[in-house]
């Protein structure tokens, strides 16, 4: 487990007598709100003690932390003086205010007795690492719990020095005794249960002076020292340069962000019938400006909303008091919420905004703009006495219901396959596996992405997409059975068939159910509707041609559709109609519901209707069909044409078509019928002849 640095804090204040300095801040202790009155002398100025301002400083620094994070993020004291003393500990009840303002009473300020020999800092730096190798609550539990990761608790944290020095040869030799000094504690941890080496310590030094001195040394960024330590180094007068300094490195250590709310609008006290506006800047996490500067409506229309206020050292984002509209019933929705506390707690605009929020009221925030509607990107409410900023979602939401599919998004697509896929998704789930001990094959989550991902090779989500899944009734089970990894022979014959009446249906002319949403006029001719047909059937089969049983339907298919080939396709013909018969197990008797496969006009090899022979089992010069009347058009459209010689050609095409078949030729056998075989017998014979049933005749 790895917890973050920001998670153990120590603090370590300097106590030696140099901080009974005065910080030359002065304060003015009598004010006069009125005229002064003649004879009355003000008392002097104050200012405060260097201690007083570095114990100030350190407190609002606790103040922001423990306001925004509750619970998770420790800080501890320490007081180095002659020797150095802790004001608290890790437990979550030592965590507070109140608890340090009691403690830090009973230190007093600094004494001025004693030599400034008899105090170093290293002594206070030295309480503070040992600080940190003793265990958090969260860190004891994380190291007793009996897990795995028991052993593998990682312990990082961050020390903050504030003190004073002189050169920067003081800081080099700082630095080298301290990290000595971690080493050695890490050492005398790793032999100890009750604590923990450090792996990760961040120094941070803040030398400060009074306010009329400057620091003749340079202040660096963070720099390693070693593999266990990192320092960087700050310098700032004292006073208020101070405590803007904390507030700096709160938001840098904690990652903060700052958030000023302009325009809110107070009661003046003089006058109670005028308001007034007045700023309130707020502290919260940094998350809470995600949204705002991930949407780009950071710097829209040259308004900069992030900006940098004069005596800062960082950026805030200027939101403006927004009242809502009343007529707006759309609900924003959120996308998080942080919580906040004041920069300026003690301010009078402050105060009356908590109060405002913690009264139960929610304030809305806006983004400046120059022109335009309001755009409003955050909200501040209070739940359970705590105040929470709410990032308020600008585009288009993620919640939202999905537009119902059967009424289409935006009017445009309506024909959604919406049960197809329903049991497509029920056919597809996902099911716990036990795999054996001496199962080596692939894990079943791999095998379960390999089936989606082939049986989602083709599958079109519109209904106008697709004629095979709109044929169900004549397709099945060939779609169904298409789709297995491997077949039976028994399930190979099932899927010819399909094939095979679909041969029947094309020969006979029938319809097939092609879908009219969203087509305009007529629709595409019954040779075009086969023709498509075939090949999304042909492109359907080739994907899921896995194995040579697959590739024994796809070879069917291609077979009845290879275009016949001058007069040696007879044979071809006469072959694939008696391997439809043997396939389909029918005899001349078994052919009512099915209709008679001596019926199949196999003209649609060469896409003509009427232009091929007649097949006939027994001959290998069957009778020639009975060709429709031709008007030449092929030769006519070389030269001159016109409507009507076009308006004949169609007539005479769709009447070829509809051509019946004679019933000599439907119900006769592979024999030759002779024509008039009494013509040139004796009248003496042909009462005997009569008699005799003519051998040659058609039974």
């Amino acid at each position: 487990m790895t917890l973050p640095v920001s998670h153990k804090t120590v603090f370590v204040l300097d106590h030696s007598p140099y901080f009974l300095t005065s910080c030359q801040q002065h304060i003015e202790f009598d004010i006069f709100t009125k005229t002064r009155q003649p004879g009355i002398i003000p008392l002097a100025p104050i200012s405060k003690s260097l201690w007083t301002c570095s114990v100030e400083a350190a407190f609002e620094y606790c103040r922001i932390v423990w306001d925004i994070f509750p619970t998770s993020k420790l800080i501890r004291f320490v007081v180095s003086g002659a020797s150095a003393r802790y004001l608290n500990s890790w437990m979550q009840e030592d965590q507070s205010m109140s608890y340090l303002m009691a403690v830090m009473a009973q230190v007093g300020a600094p004494s001025e007795a004693g030599s400034s020999k008899d105090y170093n800092i290293i002594t206070g730096l030295t309480a503070a690492i040992e600080a940190l190798c003793e265990c958090s609550e969260v860190q004891h539990e994380c190291r007793t719990s009996l897990t795995e990761t028991a052993g593998k608790v990682v312990n990082r944290g961050r020390i903050v020095c504030i003190t004073s020095m002189k050169s920067d040869a003081e800081i080099r030799t700082l630095e080298e005794r301290f990290y000595s000094t971690l080493t050695e504690h890490n050492k005398l941890a790793s032999g100890t249960d009750c604590l923990m080496p450090v792996h990760k310590c961040e120094l941070v030094v803040i030398l400060t002076c009074p306010v009329n001195k400057e620091i003749d040394m340079t202040g660096f960024s963070k720099r390693d020292v070693g593999s266990l330590l990192s320092s960087e180094v700050h310098r700032c007068r004292s006073g208020r340069h101070l405590a803007v300094k904390l507030g700096y490195l709160v938001q840098v250590h904690y990652n903060l962000a700052s958030t000023t709310v302009t325009g809110i609008p107070m009661k003046e006290e003089q006058n109670a019938n005028s308001s007034a506006n007045y700023d309130v800047e707020l502290l919260h996490p940094a998350a809470a400006h995600t949204e705002l500067f991930k949407t780009g409506f950071s710097n829209t229309e040259g308004v900069h909303v992030s900006t940098v206020k004069e005596g800062q050292a960082y950026e805030t984002v200027t939101l403006k008091w927004c009242t809502p509209r009343s007529n707006s019933v759309e609900l924003q929705y959120c996308t998080g919420a942080f919580r906040i506390t004041p920069v300026d707690i003690n301010s009078r605009p402050s105060s009356c905004l908590t109060n405002f929020l913690l009264s139960g009221r929610a304030v809305m925030l806006e983004m400046p703009r120059k022109s335009g509607s309001k755009v409003m990107s955050h909200m501040l409410a209070s739940h359970g006495g705590e105040i929470y900023i709410h990032t308020l979602g600008t585009g288009r939401s993620t919640l939202e219901d999905p537009p119902s599919i059967s009424e289409g998004c935006g009017g445009r697509v309506t024909d959604y396959r919406i049960n197809d896929f329903g049991e497509f998704m029920k056919d597809n789930k996902l099911v716990p596996f036990n795999v054996g001990p001496n199962d080596r094959q692939e894990l079943p989550i791999q095998r379960a992405l390999k089936r989606l991902q082939r049986l989602t090779q083709y599958w079109p989500m519109v209904i106008s997409h697709t004629t095979i899944f709109n044929m169900a009734s004549q397709l099945d089970p060939l779609l169904t059975l298409i789709t297995k990894e491997s077949l039976t022979p028994d399930e190979i014959i099932e899927c010819k068939k399909v094939i095979y009446l679909l041969v029947s249906m094309e020969s006979k002319g029938t319809a097939l159910p092609v879908p009219t949403i969203g087509m305009r006029g007529k629709g595409p001719k019954r040779e075009e509707q086969y023709r498509t047909m075939w090949n999304e059937l042909e492109n359907y089969i080739r994907m899921h041609c896995v194995t040579a049983e697959h590739n024994v339907i796809l070879d069917c298919l291609l077979e009845c559709r290879k275009p016949a080939e001058g007069d040696s396709s007879g044979n071809n013909q006469k072959a694939s109609i008696t391997g439809i018969k043997k396939e389909k197990g029918l005899s001349g008797k078994d052919e009512k519901g099915e209709g008679k496969w001596s019926e199949v006009d196999l003209s649609w090899r060469d896409g003509k209707f009427g232009d091929a022979d007649k097949v006939d089992e027994g001959s290998c010069k069957p009778p020639s069909v009975k060709k429709a009347r031709s008007s030449g058009l092929e030769g006519e459209m070389l030269g001159s044409t016109n409507l009507l010689h076009l308006w004949r050609n169609k007539v005479s095409t769709e009447n070829a078509r509809r051509h019946v078949e004679f019933a000599g030729r439907l119900n006769g056998d592979s024999k030759v019928a002779k024509l008039y075989p009494n013509l040139n017998i004796d009248g003496g014979n042909d009462n005997e002849n009569e008699s005799k049933p003519n051998a040659t005749a058609r039974s």
